[in-house]
Parts: structure tokens; C-alpha cells; sequence
């Protein structure tokens, strides 16, 4: 039988609703809300948390979740869904990745104490409102600025559970770990609540290409928990899951200073040995190429043209001959439709208008 949802209000089976939610206060004691919709689903079934903007400059998922509250009927849900459309409020008010003022990072907060600095008020406030109440969560990022990264989830697929939700998600590329102390993730997976991130593109924008496919691995997710029995588990062709505590993926960083000009592309597949870009100095006098250290995928680039020594240039992930091929074929037909240089601005501002 299916339950109402209990906050400081109550949504019952069946209903709609969208709320703004008191986290905080600010200097001149106006409130601080968080917009929230809750669709509780007629039939029983699981409570799905899906949140966005816990870096308040991360903004594809935003749009996701503004999607799914729209598109979920209750009377077609089997469960709740719990959307979170925006965590990090004064973030995202200033287009900022942290919480303004103090520089917080809210993602290394949770689950927050009552009393405590803001960051944490706010992660506790939120934490036991809302997430503690959920099944399985859904957590929405992108890259930082100057940066733009690969569509790819990341979770802790030694848990069961977890792995099944990253698995139904449908994301070619799963980086496999327990995540940051005090994330949203590796907390509430702690706690009971599989929770998968999901990566996806650059700060400061909505890219369409990407929301459409995070749509298409949210329906997945719920067809493969019952929430949407009419729905249907994607498989995406290929599949990399990479231990974030081992050799198989890393981050190349500037040795020195200077221009970068990146040279891989279209796609961010990636011989051993082939040039990934170059650093040169404002004379061109002095010129590094920076080549691949093994065959992988790009999961990460550097988008801002200049560096200094230690700099992360690009996240490289390994990937075995099988995986290469698979990739290479799926180029060959025209199918490499997750990480095509269309939409995903790898290669400059004219990518996503082609």
C-alpha cells in the first residue's frame, strides 16, 4: 500500500507537490529555501531522491531534475520520487561552486550537524529531511570550471545494490569508489541509501545532449526498481568500471607552464603514445607535447588554454583491447552517441552548433 511522505508537511499517494523548504537563513534573516518536489506515487514502491546543484555552478542537472518532476505522473508511479532541484541555494544565487562568503564546500558536509557552521546546518537540515527517507538516491554533478568532463557515474559498486543502480543508470564509464568523507554519496550509501553520482559535461550551462541521455538513465533506473514498470533498462553498448584506487585511470598534469593547445579528438578515445595536447611558451621557442601514457578514454579536460606546473590537463581511463574495439566499431557505425564531439563542446564552441 503506498505511504504518504512526511516532512513538515505531508504529500499523500497520488498527490503532486512542489514546496520550497526553509535550510537556512540569510545576513538580514531572510529565509533560504530549497525548491523540492515530492510525487507520491498511488502504488507502493521505492522512495527515489534525486538532487542537483550541490555545487551551485553545476547546472545540467538541474534541468534533469526540472524534467522529471514534470514528466511523472503520480498515478503512474509506483514509489516517491524525492527531487531536490536545487541543494546548494547561495551557490547557486551566486553561481558558485561552494557556498559563498566562507568558501564551504557543502558536498564535504553531509550528514551535517544542527549546530555547527553553515555548510554543515544546511548538509543536516537536508540530510535528515529528505535523503535519510530514501531507497536509493540519484546525485547530479558536473566539472568544475575551466573544465568539462565526461558523461560517467560514479558509486561504490563493492555494494550490491549500489553497482545494480550504477549498472541500470547506463553510463558507458563507471569509476568505482567510496567517494570524498562527507559527500552526499559516500555518506548516505553509508547509511543505507545507494547513491550513485552522476558526472556529466561543464559548470555555468544546461547541455542538452547530455540531459537527454541522464533522462533516458533515470527512466532506466526506474524501470529497473519497479517504479516505472513501462519502462525499459538501457545497456549502452559497453561498459568500463574502474577502481578509483588503482592504476587504471589518472590524471596528466603540466610539468610547466605555458599555452595548451589540446590536439586529441573528435572522439576522446586515445591511443598510447598519441600527443593529447601542447604546452608552449609565448615565444613558441619551447614546445611540450604531452602524449598518452597508455590507450584510454578521456574522462576529463582541461578547457581554460593556459597552465602552470601541476595543472590537470586530462583524466585519462584505461580500457582493454575488447573495450577498443567495441569503441571503434560503434565510431565506424555512428553510434558513439554518449561522448560525439556534437553537443559536448570536448573541442570549442562551434562543437555543439555542427
Amino acid at each position: 500500500m503506498a505511504e504518504t511522505f512526511r516532512y513538515e508537511g505531508e504529500v499523500r499517494p497520488g498527490e503532486t507537490r512542489h514546496v520550497r523548504h526553509e535550510v537556512g537563513e540569510t545576513y538580514l534573516g531572510d529565509p533560504i529555501e530549497i525548491p523540492v518536489t515530492i510525487v507520491d506515487g498511488a502504488r507502493d514502491g521505492p522512495t527515489v531522491g534525486l538532487t542537483a546543484a550541490v555545487h551551485g555552478d553545476e547546472l545540467n542537472g538541474v534541468k534533469v531534475l526540472q524534467e522529471v518532476a514534470d514528466r511523472y505522473d503520480p498515478a503512474d508511479v509506483h514509489g516517491t520520487l524525492v527531487c531536490l532541484h536545487v541543494v546548494n541555494v547561495p551557490g547557486y544565487i551566486a553561481q558558485t561552486r561552494d557556498i559563498p562568503i566562507y568558501d564551504q564546500d557543502l558536498n564535504r558536509a553531509f550528514p551535517g550537524k544542527p549546530r555547527s557552521n553553515t555548510a554543515e546546518r544546511m548538509a543536516n537540515n537536508i540530510y535528515e529531511t529528505f535523503v535519510s527517507q530514501c531507497d536509493l538516491l540519484l546525485d547530479f554533478h558536473t566539472s568544475t570550471r575551466n573544465r568539462t568532463t565526461m558523461y560517467h557515474v560514479r558509486a561504490d559498486t563493492s555494494d550490491a545494490t549500489v553497482d545494480r543502480l550504477a549498472r541500470a543508470f547506463g553510463a558507458n564509464v563507471v569509476i568505482a569508489g567510496p567517494g570524498d568523507v562527507g559527500s552526499l554519496r559516500r555518506t548516505a550509501t553509508a547509511d543505507g541509501t545507494p547513491t550513485i553520482t552522476i558526472e556529466m559535461g561543464k559548470a555555468h550551462r544546461f547541455q542538452p545532449t547530455l540531459i537527454e541521455r541522464a533522462l533516458e538513465g533515470v527512466s532506466s533506473v526506474f524501470a529497473e526498481f519497479g517504479v516505472d514498470p513501462t519502462a525499459t533498462v538501457t545497456w549502452p553498448g559497453w561498459l568500463r568500471s574502474v577502481p578509483a584506487d588503482q592504476g587504471d585511470k589518472t590524471w596528466l598534469r603540466a610539468d610547466t607552464g605555458g599555452l595548451v593547445e589540446m590536439q586529441w579528438g573528435p572522439y576522446p578515445l586515445v591511443e598510447e603514445g598519441a600527443p593529447i595536447c601542447t604546452i608552449s611558451d609565448h615565444f613558441k621557442r619551447e614546445e611540450r607535447t604531452v602524449t598518452a601514457p597508455f590507450t584510454g578514454i578521456l574522462v576529463g579536460v582541461l578547457e581554460n588554454p593556459v597552465a602552470q606546473p601541476g595543472h590537470p590537463l586530462c583524466h585519462l581511463v584505461r580500457i582493454d583491447e575488447t573495450t577498443h574495439d567495441e569503441i571503434v566499431a560503434e565510431i565506424d557505425r555512428g553510434e558513439f552517441d554518449g561522448y560525439r564531439q556534437r553537443g559536448l563542446r570536448w573541442r570549442g564552441e562551434k562543437a555543439e552548433l555542427d
